[in-house]
């Protein structure tokens, strides 16, 4: 498909390595096809680029695959495994070696390194000199090993109108015969990927910019082989905030990482991700109904981006207050429980959907939610933080046996009683509320700070809340 012909039947891929963990800028380039193929209608698919036998692990694809449902990025049809297509990959070699715009070379490994060393000396660039190119093979010795490599056009340019970095040349001399299938017959990555994206119908190539240079080389291949080339689009990489290549004490971590050790939500990642290196007028938090709608290569600039955790923060925090409370208490449940050595019963579970009104205002994680909600669920006594500790010292033990006796003489446990009966114990003291409200939170949860006092005497209930006042007000004298 050329740039001139209509968008519609669009198909990009994500073709990850399964070496490692789905990283933050592998899970960018995901969205970016997933997006474009969805904002045209047309198809978004994976591949596993497991070629690398030796790196590649079952437990790294099972992350990739993790990672990508996480973000709710589907793909269409099966997952193609590249190394299960070594055969095909290994017939469009010798299909160029018949026609012409392959060779056999059987240059030796000895050979080669003397080449680069006679390049090294003498300042010139690394690449293959050709020496196989238009020699017979029947000059190597019988039975001596040989690679077959690309015969790639020596004179002339190519030019390669990027959708992102705009229209790039490339001089053919610059260029080198590469390697397509290696002496034991098992095929380069390089020729594996053009194949792959012809016979799975890729029309158009988002990926990282580190690959702008392999552009021109799969190029070559695809137009020896008389194939449809696809449109490129390479993205800018993304930095650290210092502007340096991002790196994991700047965030280059898994998804799965953002998650379960950050405790970040996929809308927050996905919208983040996708105004990292995008941009559609000053719109910063959008729905992904509108990030399909808005989303086009247009919008996406030529510079690198620099991730900013601050602002991923903040957008998690927009999307953990947008987020129904009994997902929310799903995703902290389990966080709790380890923490606790124990399963929490139906009850608390529903206490602990209740509490997520009242937590996640000032949630910047779902790590802060299951650490904001240990309170409701430690058995007693509570292990007392140094501040709270601090806040029962002095009159506390006076006034909160006061709290005690009037909420204990209440008729009803509602947030208007309760706020009356706290309420008439400050003024007999002749103190604010506040005064009354600290030592008796650390009370409630053991620390300084909490959600509203009244939310927390409601989420606790009367029984547990008396007890633990009353465990305080002897903690204290």
């Amino acid at each position: 498909m050329s740039a001139g012909q209509s968008e519609a039947g669009i198909v990009t891929r994500f073709a990850p390595s399964p070496t490692g963990f789905l990283h933050i800028g592998g899970a960018r380039t995901a969205l970016f096809n997933w997006l474009y193929a969805r904002h045209h209608g047309g198809k978004f698919l994976l591949r596993i680029e497991d070629t690398d036998r030796a790196r590649s692990t079952d437990a790294a694809i099972d992350a990739i695959i993790d990672g990508l449902q996480w973000l709710g990025l589907d793909w269409d049809g099966d997952v193609v495994f590249q190394f299960a297509r070594a055969a095909r990959h290994a017939e469009v070699a010798n299909q160029l070696l018949e026609s012409g715009h392959a060779y056999r070379c059987y240059a030796t490994s000895a050979e080669l390194e003397a080449m680069r060393e006679a390049q090294r000396a003498a300042k010139l660039p690394m690449r293959y000199d050709g020496r196989w190119r238009d020699r017979d093979p029947s000059e190597a010795p019988n039975g001596a090993p040989f690679v077959i490599r690309l015969k790639a056009p020596r004179e002339g340019s190519v030019t390669i109108n990027d959708r992102v970095q705009g229209p790039v040349t490339v001089n053919n001399e610059e260029l080198d015969d590469f390697v397509l299938l290696r002496s034991d017959g098992t095929p380069t990555y390089m020729l594996s990927v053009v194949v792959d994206d012809y016979d799975m119908g890729i029309t158009h190539v988002i990926r990282g910019d580190d690959h702008l240079n392999n552009a021109f080389r799969q190029l070559a291949l695809i137009r020896a082989m008389g194939w449809q080339e696809p449109i490129y689009a390479h993205v800018p990489l993304i930095h650290g905030p210092d502007g340096a290549k991002l790196s994991k004490r700047h965030g280059a971590m898994g998804v799965d990482a953002y998650r379960d050790e950050l405790g970040y939500l996929p809308e927050a990642i996905n919208n983040y991700l996708m105004r990292l290196g995008w941009g559609h007028g000053d719109d910063e938090i959008f729905s992904r109904e509108q990030a399909i709608a808005w989303f086009d290569l247009d919008g996406v600039g030529r510079s690198p981006s620099r991730f900013d955790f601050k602002k991923l923060e903040n957008l998690n925090g927009h999307y953990l207050r947008e987020a129904e409370d009994s997902r929310l208490a799903a995703i902290a449940q389990p966080m709790i429980e380890r923490k606790l050595g124990r399963t929490l019963s139906e009850p608390e579970v529903q206490t602990l959907v209740r509490a997520m009104t009242s937590l996640k205002p000032r949630a910047k994680s779902t790590l802060g939610l299951a650490e904001g909600a240990m309170f409701l669920f430690e058995a007693r006594p509570l292990t007392l933080d140094e501040g709270a500790k601090a806040l029962l010292e002095g009159g506390a033990g006076d006034l909160l046996e006061s709290v005690s006796s009037a909420l204990g003489g209440s008729s009803e446990w509602d947030e208007t009683a309760l706020e009356s009966a706290v309420r008439r114990v400050a003024e007999d003291a002749g103190l604010g509320l506040g005064k009354v409200a600290q030592p008796l939170r650390a009370a409630l949860t053991g620390r300084t700070t909490s959600p509203g006092i009244f939310d927390v005497l409601m989420l606790l209930g009367r029984e547990e809340s008396l007890a633990r006042i009353d465990e305080a007000v002897a903690l204290a004298a």
